[in-house]
């Protein structure tokens, strides 16, 4: 994967559309939300290295099949695309791969729809081999139905925002290269899933609570906070790609792994859902969830829905789940916490940049963690000191009572630990 930098940053159109939405995973879609939208779209667009010089709403009953927006609308940017100096119109919603040709015809321009954008920037932050294959195989996937003379001879015609990565030649645009291109890599991401479940098997001692939310909702802070992982912190969409996991004593009897993971984004795309699946298997295979939520936004709530939709299609959904709002210092309306706290009862309100209330989170997760502890009773002997070595690495300690060679030890432990215990218990025939 190649990534094209460019001096001169890329003077981009914005384009959205109030209308009854297309996406189960919103609530609403009148001319405010569409504009909060595009103010979303816009920090993407940013991020992706472009400057937005112009927003464009338009109201229909219905989605013109043809160019997205209506016709008339459709010549009003080629208008401004040839007075304005623009380089890239970037529409909010999903385009077929039909309206981006008939688009790119009228406006003789770069058209990149949201998943695009959401790409080229993936595209831009990947910095590990593994994120870098992702990110390919769901640029490729994504670029295949789409080929038009736009995304051909790039490096002639047209660099910058959704040409990063593949693409960049005729012969790498070739449909027959594209797909001999996407079997390499999904092979090779085979390979990364196997090898990460080696890491995660090697990792069955202590209960996983993982960190979900939206994308520059803190989870790199939180993480920060409870492990000092150094992790970068950015205010930026998708400063995160790559998984981190920590070991993380909460208190003396309650350690965990800790991991942060990529945050999920409204029409997050589905060929990067995909492409993402072994560091989404950090989010599924976790034991609990803190879910992390910028109390400060003004769409949290539709923030909240759009992660669990994605939990929900990733498999996710239904874990034993705490609501962490996060930056509650940068909240000027101090009834929104009292609001969040009335309909979100498994929640808790801290600003993890500034420390404030981090105790208390703490002591929610620790509450979660001793729901799934259980008090049990072994018979040893003297000789199975192997077995004592791990019920003290796995369990806290109650009570220990000997008898002439026989040892008895009532311990409290975690049912992840558990289940590993009764297996090793087994082996000996100590059950």
């Amino acid at each position: 994967m190649q990534a094209i930098d460019t001096e001169v940053r890329e003077r981009a159109l914005l384009v959205g559309v109030v209308s009854a939405s297309r996406d189960p995973r919103e609530s609403r879609r009148d001319r405010a939300t569409v504009e909060e939208y595009l103010e979303e779209l816009g920090l993407l667009a940013e991020s992706a290295g472009a400057t937005v010089v112009r927003q464009i709403v338009q109201q229909r009953s219905q989605i013109n099949p043809v160019y997205f927006v209506g016709k008339g609308k459709a010549q009003e940017l080629a208008w401004h695309v040839e007075n304005e100096g623009i380089d890239l119109i970037i529409f909010d919603d999903d385009l077929s791969p039909t309206q981006v040709r008939n688009l790119e015809r009228l406006v003789n321009r770069k058209i990149i729809d949201r998943s695009g954008l959401i790409l080229a920037i993936f595209a831009s932050r990947a910095r590990t081999s593994e994120a870098k294959v992702q990110v390919e195989l769901a640029q490729l996937q994504y670029m295949l139905p789409r080929l038009t003379r736009q995304w051909t001879h790039l490096s002639k015609q047209y660099g910058g925002i959704g040409t990063k990565g593949p693409g960049e030649t005729q012969i790498e645009t070739d449909r027959r290269v594209i797909r001999a291109k996407i079997s390499r890599l999904k092979g090779r991401l085979s390979e990364i899933t196997k090898e990460r479940a080696v890491q995660r098997k090697g990792r069955e001692d202590f209960p996983r609570v993982t960190l979900v939310g939206y994308t520059n909702a803190g989870k790199s802070t939180l993480l920060n906070w409870f492990a000092d992982a150094h992790v970068p912190v950015e205010n930026r969409l998708f400063a995160t790609l790559d998984s981190t996991v920590r070991l993380v004593a909460l208190t003396p009897a309650h350690k965990i792994l800790l991991a942060d993971t990529v945050g999920f984004i409204r029409k997050l795309p589905h060929t990067l859902v995909a492409s993402f699946k072994s560091t989404l298997e950090e989010v599924t295979e976790a034991d609990i969830l803190l879910h992390i939520v910028d109390a400060s936004h003004p769409l949290a709530e539709e923030q909240i829905a759009v992660v669990n939709a994605t939990l929900e299609e990733i498999g996710a959904h239904g874990k034993p789940t705490l609501i962490v709002f996060n930056k509650i210092d940068l909240v000027e309306n101090r009834n929104i916490i009292g609001y969040l706290g009335t309909n979100y009862d498994a929640s808790v309100f801290v600003s993890a940049t500034r420390g404030i209330n981090m105790g208390a989170l703490t002591e929610k997760l620790t509450r979660l963690l001793d729901a799934n502890i259980t008090e049990q009773t072994v018979t040893l002997g003297q000789n199975d000191y192997t077995i004592l070595w791990e019920i003290h690495n796995m369990a806290e300690i109650v009570e220990k009572r000997y008898d002439g060679e026989a040892i008895t030890v009532r311990f409290r432990i975690s049912k992840v630990h558990a289940d590993r215990l009764q297996k090793i218990l087994a082996r000996r025939n100590l059950m």
